[in-house]
């Protein structure tokens, strides 16, 4: 049928946000995100995948989880969807899972073809097979299982009108998926039986499936209610009856990463910590972003000057120096901000990157990237006798773009080589709010096992925050610094670093604490680490 289009061009997206691990959102799930202007969320879809947002976007908790009440009924969020939507502004419904699979995104989707708003539905991975999937329980396998079949167990079996018949359903299909069902789980299990399921059949229970606080138990259709309660699993949990869920034993691999489980301090500026949480929920570990720094354009009346007048006459640099991401990214802010991005296309400058990262953030900028100076490390003083040998900076004009706290190894070594050296503040390094109380509540309780660092400011904004009991447990902690500049400020802060990997890259450091605590497992200084995971 034809359906009428919103006059203001205002529509729904329905998104499925995955099954709990944020990065298993799709591609298409997360572009739709960094284009909302409105988005409505459930308590299952994960607050991460939030930071994907614009800046402008408003962000409307509508608090639905499983079968606890909501904090608006169902017909206000179609109400307010529409609304949102009719004064011409892209909204984003963000549900766990999948929109169409027990997520009423077809109710959703009703109330914008009544009033004539258009809408979209971008698919999500369902916990219904990615639960099974990371508890190592294939829901089909050609030994067992040929068909398997997906259902609510939010209703109660015992009322006969809500329409699921339990005892005909476990003699349809070999493999039994039940979402929602810790409520009602001893009495379905009951119907599952009654209607002909063997008591002994193999039956599992994975509690909050993808994510690092996994957990996941195994037992048979007559005894699996007793042993959950048991071991405290509840909601969200996904239920498999049958007898794929004996693969679990031979199968499991999520808790086997060596980090499984291990809550990791991420001390990075916000706008960098994804990557390194997201590195470290690969791995297994429970990420806690917390971030030490904060990285802003600068707005000193004095730097905007100095900025606004080399900017100006860019034209006049024979060469810029870039030493970090951050370099590329407040120097490319700074010319937006006077207009002057498309002065990029008659850029003439060598431009000069320390490290690769800062290479691929310049390239990713559009900036002609002349040089990658070479370095183990990356850091100031392995560049600069590099920059004197191959580069002859005597009688060029540099700019270099820096922070407030930078160090003057660069612009004083490159001055006395020769050069008319310009190192002018482009953004500030801050010390962000940080709830300190609890931040030193969590070292001491060992709930921060493993601490990462990817900057000397970091580090001393961190040690400036102990206070003795919590500075004893952080020396008790693994400690991983991304590069030697960083070991350094650990060092001095009396917090060495045993890991430092071999170049500096956050997935890299994280590989590198994966194989240090997989060497090191079972030794006198993991043994904080082995009470935790038996816990």
């Amino acid at each position: 049928m034809t359906r009428p289009r919103s006059v203001m061009g205002g529509r729904l997206i329905l998104v499925g946000a995955g099954p709990g691990d944020p990065d298993l959102i799709t591609v298409r799930g997360a572009a739709a995100l960094r284009r909302a202007d409105v988005v409505l969320f459930d308590e299952l879809a994960s607050e991460e995948l939030l930071s994907l947002l614009p800046a402008h976007a408003e962000k409307i908790n509508v608090g639905k989880r499983g079968h606890d009440p909501p904090t608006r009924s169902q017909d206000d969020i179609n109400r307010l969807i529409v609304e949102k939507a009719q004064t011409g502004k892209t909204v984003i419904r963000l549900k766990g899972g999948d929109p169409f699979i027990f997520g009423r995104g077809g109710e959703e989707a009703s109330a914008c073809v009544s009033a004539g708003v258009p809408f979209e539905v971008i698919p999500g991975v369902t916990s219904a097979l990615a639960a099974p999937a990371y508890a190592g329980i294939p829901l089909t396998d050609r030994r067992y299982s040929a068909s398997f079949a997906v259902v609510t167990g939010h209703n109660d079996p015992g009322k006969a009108a809500e329409g699921i018949r339990w005892r005909a359903l476990g003699n349809s299909v070999d493999t039994l998926v039940i979402l929602m069902g810790m409520r009602n789980l001893r009495s379905l299990l009951v119907e599952l039986v009654d209607g002909g399921t063997a008591p002994e059949t193999p039956a599992a229970a994975v509690m909050n499936g993808t994510r690092p606080e996994q957990k996941v138990k195994v037992a048979t259709v007559s005894t699996l209610a007793d042993v959950v309660e048991a071991a405290s699993i509840k909601a969200p949990s996904v239920v498999v009856v049958g007898e794929v869920a004996s693969l679990r034993e031979e199968l499991s691999w999520w808790e086997e990463s060596p980090l499984f489980g291990l809550g990791a301090l991420v001390s990075r500026a916000p706008h960098q910590a994804g990557e390194l949480a997201s590195a470290l929920r690969a791995a297994g570990a429970v990420p806690s972003i917390r971030p030490l720094i904060d990285l802003v354009p600068t707005e000193a009346p004095a730097d905007l000057v100095a900025i606004d007048n080399c900017l100006a006459g860019l034209h006049l640099y024979d060469d810029v120096v870039f030493s970090s991401s951050n370099s590329v990214r407040f120097f490319i802010h700074h010319l937006e901000r006077n207009g002057l991005r498309g002065a990029l296309g008659n850029f003439s400058a060598r431009v000069l990157c320390i490290g690769a990262a800062t290479s691929s953030a310049a390239m990713d900028e559009g900036l002609p990237v002349h040089f990658v100076l070479p370095g183990g490390q990356g850091d100031a003083e392995s560049m600069l006798a590099e920059i004197i040998r191959s580069l002859a900076p005597a009688n060029r004009r540099m700019l270099i773009p820096q922070s407030n706290i930078a160090r003057d190894v660069l612009s004083q070594g490159l001055s006395e080589a020769g050069a008319d050296v310009d190192a002018i503040v482009f953004y500030r390094n801050l010390r962000p709010d940080v709830d300190v109380d609890a931040l030193r509540k969590d070292l001491v309780a060992g709930d921060l096992p493993l601490l990462f660092f990817t900057s000397p400011s970091a580090v001393r904004n961190f040690s400036e925050l102990l206070d003795e009991p919590s500075r004893t447990a952080a020396e008790r902690c693994i400690i991983a610094a991304v590069g030697t500049t960083t070991a350094q400020a650990l060092s001095a802060a009396g917090l060495p670093a045993q890991v430092v990997p071999g170049r500096p890259d956050v997935r890299e450091m994280v590989a590198a604490v994966e194989a240090y605590v997989a060497q090191e497992r079972g030794s006198a200084s993991l043994s904080t680490l082995a009470e935790k995971e038996e816990s």
